[in-house]
Parts: C-alpha cells; sequence; structure tokens
C-alpha cells in the first residue's frame, strides 16, 4: 500500500518533472541537428523541418528545440571565441560530436540563465555518453567546468565549480 503512497504522492510533481523530460529530448533532438548543420551545411530551417516530421515532438520542448537549433549558428563565433582557449586541439580537429555538444551547453550557459549551470553541465555530459565517443564525456565536462565560473561568475562560487 506504500507504493500507492509514494505514486499519489509523485503526481504534483510530474508537470515540473515532465518540462524537464521535455526539455532533455529538445537538447538530444537539438544536438543531432546541430551536429547535422555543422556536417552536412543543410539550411536550419531544413534541419528543423525533417526532425519536426522525422520525430514525435509530443513530448518534446519544441519552443526550447527551435531556440537551441537557431541560437547556437546564430552565435557560433562569439560560443567558439569562448571554445577555444579551452580546448586542448584546434577547433577544427574537435570531434563534430563533442563540438556540436559544447556549442549547444555554452549557448545555454550564455543565453539560459533560468537553467542552473550545473544542469547544464550535466546534461551536456549526458548527451556526450549517448553520443559521443568512449571518454567523450569527460572532455566535455573538464571543458564545462572551465567555462561555467566564465559565464557565470554570480551563480558559481570561487572554488565551488
Amino acid at each position: 500500500m506504500s507504493l500507492n503512497h509514494d505514486d499519489s504522492a509523485d503526481q504534483p510533481a510530474k508537470p515540473a518533472k515532465g518540462k524537464i523530460a521535455q526539455r532533455r529530448v529538445a537538447r538530444s533532438l537539438a544536438a543531432q541537428a546541430l551536429y547535422q548543420w555543422q556536417m552536412a551545411g543543410q539550411a536550419l530551417n531544413e534541419i528543423e523541418a525533417q526532425f519536426r516530421v522525422d520525430n514525435d515532438f509530443s513530448s518534446v520542448d519544441g519552443a526550447y528545440f527551435h531556440e537551441l537549433l537557431h541560437g547556437v549558428p546564430r552565435k557560433k563565433t562569439d560560443i567558439d571565441e569562448l571554445l577555444v582557449p579551452l580546448l586542448d586541439r584546434p577547433l577544427e580537429d574537435m570531434d563534430p560530436v563533442e563540438l556540436a555538444i559544447l556549442r549547444l551547453s555554452t549557448f545555454e550557459l550564455m543565453n539560459r540563465i533560468d537553467v542552473p549551470y550545473r544542469v547544464v553541465i550535466n546534461e551536456g555530459i549526458e548527451l556526450a555518453k549517448v553520443f559521443g565517443a568512449t571518454d567523450g564525456h569527460k572532455f566535455v565536462n573538464g571543458v564545462l567546468d572551465k567555462l561555467a565560473p566564465r559565464l557565470r561568475s554570480a551563480e558559481v562560487r570561487p572554488g565551488k565549480a
């Protein structure tokens, strides 16, 4: 019977959890779409249309997906300027999956202060675990850990990043 109590206690939290889950799916799809944009140079509107047709967007934060997909390319120069000093290799030698994830996460750190920096870092790590090379998540983690204090100094206390 306590299982039923747990289930009913969880019900009020479902909308927030749903929003978190919808954002997570939006990030995952955006990372894949940004990878496609980087590799094929296809128009963003075409990529977005394709993703909306090929995927069930009923459980996706579609506005967030759109913001990430169009925001990253719009801010690409600024994003890359922030990333380059933190990388151990030239930008053109980066794994394209890791680059797409780092660009997406950097965009979120720059523009979505409503998303806590620890969430941005964790989501970037999780995307790298799913889509990246074997230890790609460690690389993504290292770069984002260095970047967060620079972009979120008010949120990240010195020594607490």
